[in-house]
């Protein structure tokens, strides 16, 4: 999923205090899970800037929404019958959320939080970077652990020497991808995978080669 957080009240304030009738917008996806952009978050926000307007006699009105996804256009299109007289919306969804909202409706839409990563849980309230979003997965070469992202150097080949008793040289809170790799693979019956030499990875198909976009002809309309 995708990982967020909110960006800090003060940051928030800054950014929507112009409007006369702030819409905030929810999303119920990956920043629900992630407890950054659900209904719970939206409504403890409102309520924030409420009392915070309250105490400094700033008059705008708040409303809030929820939407099941602002990354696809049909649920986008839910907010319409909602915006009567609103003049700025404040998506609290990841990045592709806040441009759905923004492309759909003649209103300025401003983000409320900061996208991080794809990731997931490892544990209540700490989330953990698992993929790069490389646009071409070798995680079976690697028994299922992202060297892309999960290597401090995103070596193709490792570990390196800087890795010591299986943690990287970056920090002894983080794990040594490499030794994972091995130790994952060596559980596998699987070690000859660390004998083929990798080459030197395409970057073209990640985000350096400029916006990607994946066509289904099967499932199109």
């Amino acid at each position: 999923m995708i990982v967020a957080e909110q960006k800090t009240l003060a940051e928030i304030d800054r950014l929507v205090r112009d409007a006369k009738k702030l819409m905030i917008v929810g999303c119920r996806e990956c920043v629900t899970v992630c407890m950054a952009g659900g209904e719970k978050e939206v409504e403890i926000l409102a309520s924030a800037l409420r009392l915070k307007w309250e105490n400094e006699g700033h008059d705008t009105k708040i409303v809030t929404a929820m939407l099941q996804r602002q990354c696809e256009p049909e649920y986008v299109a839910e907010l319409e019958k909602q915006l009567e007289g609103v003049d700025l919306i404040l998506s609290m969804a990841c990045g592709v959320g806040v441009q759905y909202v923004a492309e759909k409706y003649p209103i300025w839409v401003v983000p409320g939080l900061n996208t991080k990563f794809a990731g997931g849980a490892v544990e209540q309230g700490v989330w953990t970077e698992k993929c790069g979003l490389c646009g071409e997965c070798i995680l079976h070469l690697t028994g299922g652990v992202c060297p892309v992202i999960r290597c401090s150097k995103s070596l193709m080949n490792g570990p390196c020497g800087g890795s010591h008793d299986g943690k990287c040289e970056v920090g002894t809170d983080v794990d040594c991808a490499w030794a994972l790799i091995y130790e994952r693979l060596k559980k596998m019956d699987r070690l000859d995978l660390m004998l083929d030499m990798q080459p030197v990875k395409d970057w073209s198909k990640s985000r350096d080669g400029g916006p990607r976009k994946v066509v289904r002809e099967d499932v199109r309309l």
